[in-house]
């Protein structure tokens, strides 16, 4: 039997209550977090140090009952050293396959723009088709599987700008910010003696994520809805400041983002807003600006912002919406 809508709610609410133990405000990156969980998607964390991106990583997986395991990129990491080995053991006198940090639920992949081209290429079969190839043999990744990878913005010596199929495979590029003088001050209290993740437990098994995963997209969304999205992506592919615009794939992130999120506002259909919430997290990372407006910090989230205001939003009768 499909999980409810209110109780996909309940167990976001759930899960979002113990993360908060741990990270002082965020609840906007928070709740992002929980849209990419329950949608099967996977999030870039993009700030400076010491925002506490890998912190929020941890605490959500600490909020899970589920494998996590976490891997600091490097360029010398190699990319038998995410998917794993074939070994011979000399006592059975055959080859034995010892699974690397992939095979898990929740990766967190610290730094990620530190890897080489080669081994950040590994990720993108994972990340896409829940599997991974290794010589010859195709291994199946177990449910749930989320990559929260983290990388620094401002640092250019030892690291590699991430390739555009390795963009598109992010549901959310997000940023976690600085706190505010009053939330930095909450910092300081919380961990002022210890840090409160040693103590965080499980509130959610893997069993009911599954659940989630396999019933937001029941959600409903009316032609004008779809439409609606639909008329952002195809702007993205003829704005002027635009080299290559939202892909196929792209829409369909968007469309799950946006069902998830009613789901999370107490509706059982896709508004309108739901699709503008969701459309610059979803849509500006995938964009490859022309010119000069490549080396403009944040320039493809004003597009998306601009489009937005560009592009006629559905009257509200024209919605779907149950009784």
């Amino acid at each position: 039997m499909p999980m409810s809508f209110h109780q996909i709610r309940e167990l976001a609410d759930r899960i979002r209550s113990n993360v908060n133990q741990v990270i002082v405000g965020k609840e906007d990156v928070i709740d992002k977090l929980l849209i990419a969980l329950i949608a099967s998607g996977h999030v870039l964390l993009e700030d400076v140090p010491g925002t506490g991106k890998t912190l929020l990583a941890k605490a959500l997986a600490r909020s899970l009952d589920c494998q996590f395991k976490r891997i600091q990129f490097t360029p010398d990491l190699l990319p038998s050293d995410l998917s794993g080995i074939n070994y011979f053991n000399q006592k059975q006198s055959d080859f034995e396959f010892r699974p690397g940090p992939l095979f898990t639920n929740i990766l967190l992949a610290d730094e990620i723009n530190r890897a080489t081209p080669r081994t950040q290429s590994s990720l993108l079969e994972c990340m896409e088709e829940r599997q991974v190839s290794i010589d010859g043999d195709t291994r199946p990744l177990e449910r749930p599987f989320l990559v929260i990878a983290t990388q620094n913005p401002v640092e250019n010596q030892g690291t590699f700008p991430l390739p555009e199929a390795q963009l598109d495979r992010f549901l959310f590029k997000l940023g976690m910010g600085y706190p505010s003088a009053e939330e930095g001050l909450s910092i300081l209290k919380r961990f002022k003696e210890a840090s409160p993740l040693a103590e965080l437990a499980p509130v959610a098994a893997a069993s009911e994520l599954i659940e989630a995963q396999n019933s937001f997209a029941r959600i409903e969304a009316s032609d004008e809805v779809l439409t609606y999205l639909l008329s952002i992506v195809e702007r993205t592919r003829t704005h002027p400041d635009v080299a290559t615009g939202v892909s196929p794939r792209g829409s369909q992130a968007l469309l799950k983002a946006a069902q998830v999120q009613a789901i999370l506002q107490g509706r059982d259909f896709v508004a309108p807003d739901d699709v503008k919430a969701m459309a610059v997290p979803v849509l500006a990372h995938r964009l490859m600006l022309t010119g000069s407006f490549r080396l403009r910090p944040e320039a493809a989230e004003r597009v998306i912002e601009k489009i937005l205001q560009e592009i006629p939003v559905p009257a509200e009768e024209q919605v779907f919406s149950r009784p």
